[in-house]
């Protein structure tokens, strides 16, 4: 049975990632991409779609136990496991080497005192647990076949197979190293080299080192930054510099229910405010990679702006149910690809040109077409802005005209005029200046319910939107505007749970009424929104209520730092993918600003 979310680490190699459990099992890994079909799928099902558990041997049947304490090794993405046993303490070392050949994941069991014995217990599935390898012995070495794909295993432990599955009974003594390797080949490729686990550690190690002594900032919420950081740079596909919003699919919103999306692409949106974040930062080579990978994937086509690709810029992105997964906690449907690809959401416009914007400001050597894109992208919203979307929580219901949608536009036209007023590029100044002007005014006229003294959802609707907080944040109005802050205040009073944090949207209609995003069920705490209330809070003044926002927010990151989309306070646990790019941004973002203002604690 898979753990909770909260329960899992992650290891990755900046080109697929895997989920290790407290208990230590890898119950989630694709291979050899973030979007690939599962070797592991255990998450999404039971053991019998396959898991590889590593620790000490169970004396009796049962669940295994959970390690006594983990962490990961510095700054760095190596997982070091421990468990105190009768027999002494061991420690289970779980990395995945940056790779330049083949993908691994290597495991290394390390004696700490006593001599403990261990278990590996391996049953690997393929296409997301449908598929049994052949399993056999090539050279020594055990090798899994089916079909495209081919797995080896190697370990220094003896090994033997029964009930499809592949185990090792060992005993390890203190300072003795026992070491597992998986590799994956495309299956009529030759058997990838042997694996040399001690070096592919100590390389993996001063890749994390340097990569992380880039980082410009040293305030006091350092740790927290940095673990989001190293999180976001896990969740960039190496090749291409496509960011995935999350390593996984189909954890679910809603525990049992069916609010589960398959989040192993690149969202224009995600990416580019994770661009903002490692920019702000110092990290200029990913801002390069994922500005280039922007130009490939919109090509010369960018009238036909999608909301995400693949992470090589792929388009097609069809949204399929695995029938024969039971789902998290049994939430079904598993869902791979994602049907909102084709979704119209005019935010997004503005959510590039800002990244495009802020990559010119931060001195980012000017690239032409970024910025021939960028007016090709503003003539198209010229053209359509005043048109409904689906807004950027991809609801399924009908279009709207969604405010969050009309300011982010206003943004894309703002930044371009600013781009212009710089002398970098040419255009129609003095028109896009008044398209600038009636889009700021039909939002102020259509999206504000001066009753309440709050903007709303979408034109018309009594609704609030969490997305209404960016509005301060995006220059739309200043935050110490009358409208901004009757806002916030409306966000606290009708979007807050019990303990503070924020909804997205209320998403449970009336009586004889259809949920706003046209799903069933409800959602936890939206962890992106509630970090931007603590910005918005900082922004007018508040700095002390958003300094203790900020902070019990932190105290909702599992013990290795890391945030999934959403914290469901009923349950006191987190829901939805994991880890979630969407929530360690503003996390950096809002701890940028609090430094900034001075409100911190100690």
């Amino acid at each position: 049975m898979a753990g909770r979310i909260e329960d899992y680490a992650l290891i990755g190699d900046m080109q697929t990632a895997a989920l290790v459990c407290r208990d230590g099992t890898v119950d989630w890994l694709c291979l050899p991409r973030f979007d690939s079909p599962a070797v592991f799928a255990g998450l999404l099902g039971t053991e019998e779609h396959g898991f590889w558990r590593l620790g000490p041997a169970a004396e009796a049947e049962g669940a295994p136990a959970p390690s006594d304490r983990r962490r990961y090794r510095g700054d760095s993405l190596i997982l070091e496991s421990e468990w105190e046993t009768p027999d002494g303490t061991v420690r289970v070392i779980d990395f995945m080497p940056p790779r330049e050949g083949a993908p691994q994941l290597i495991r290394i069991v390390e004696g700490v005192s006593g001599r403990v014995p261990m278990r590996s217990s391996l049953r690997m599935r393929f296409s997301y647990g449908w598929v049994v390898p052949w399993v056999h012995q090539v050279d020594g070495r055990t090798a899994a076949v089916a079909g495209p794909d081919s797995v080896w295993f190697d370990t220094t432990a003896e090994t033997h197979g029964e009930d499809l599955t592949t185990y090792s009974d060992f005993a390890v003594e203190a300072g003795q190293r026992i070491t597992f390797t998986m590799s994956w080949q495309p299956s009529h490729h030759e058997q990838p080299p042997l694996p040399e686990p001690e070096n592919a550690l100590a390389a993996t190690e001063d890749f994390w080192r340097e990569w992380v002594a880039q980082c410009t900032y040293h305030g006091p919420y350092r740790d927290a930054v940095i673990r989001s950081l190293i999180t976001l740079k896990a969740l960039t596909y190496a090749p291409t510099g496509g960011i995935v919003a999350a390593p996984t699919t189909s954890l679910p919103e809603d525990i049992g229910g069916s609010r589960n999306w398959d989040y192993r692409f690149t969202w224009l949106r995600d990416a580019a405010i994770t661009l903002s974040s490692l920019l702000r930062t110092g990290y200029r080579d990913e801002a390069r990679a994922w500005r280039e990978w922007l130009l490939r994937a919109v090509a010369g086509d960018p009238e036909n702006l999608q909301i995400m690709y693949g992470i090589a810029g792929e388009r097609e992105l069809g949204e399929n149910e695995l029938t024969w997964l039971p789902g998290y906690e049994n939430s079904r449907p598993v869902r791979v690809g994602n049907g909102a690809a084709g979704q119209l959401q005019l935010d997004v416009y503005g959510e590039v040109i800002e990244a495009l914007h802020l990559a010119h400001m931060t001195g980012l050597a000017r690239n032409d077409y970024a910025s021939l894109l960028q007016l090709k992208l503003i003539r198209w919203v010229e053209q359509h802005w005043d048109e409904p979307d689906e807004g950027i929580w991809e609801v399924r219901g009908p279009r709207r005209h969604f405010v969050h949608s009309k300011v982010m536009t206003w943004v894309a036209v703002d930044r371009t005029i600013k781009l212009m007023e710089s002398g970098d590029v040419e255009g129609p100044l003095e028109r896009w200046k008044e398209l600038r002007d009636t889009i700021h005014r039909d939002v102020c006229e259509k999206g504000y319910d001066p009753e309440r003294n709050t903007f709303t959802q979408s034109y018309g609707s009594k609704e609030l939107d969490a997305s209404l907080l960016l509005i301060p944040q995006m220059g739309f109005l200043p935050p110490d505007d009358k409208r901004v802050i009757g806002t916030i205040e409306a966000i606290q009073r009708e979007l807050a749970t019990p303990d503070g944090f924020i909804m997205r949207y209320p998403t449970s209609a009336d009586a004889g009424e259809e949920n706003v995003d046209g799903l069933e069920g409800d959602e936890g705490a939206f962890l992106a929104c509630s970090f931007w209330l603590a910005d918005d809070l900082a922004m007018i003044g508040r700095v002390e209520e958003a300094r203790k926002l900020f902070e019990k927010l932190l105290s909702l990151r599992n013990d290795l730092g890391l945030l999934a989309e959403e914290w469901d306070s009923e349950s006191g646990r987190q829901v939805g993918n994991f880890p979630q790019a969407f929530s360690h941004v503003p996390l950096i973002d809002t701890a940028l600003r609090l430094t900034a203002s001075g409100a911190y604690g100690g």
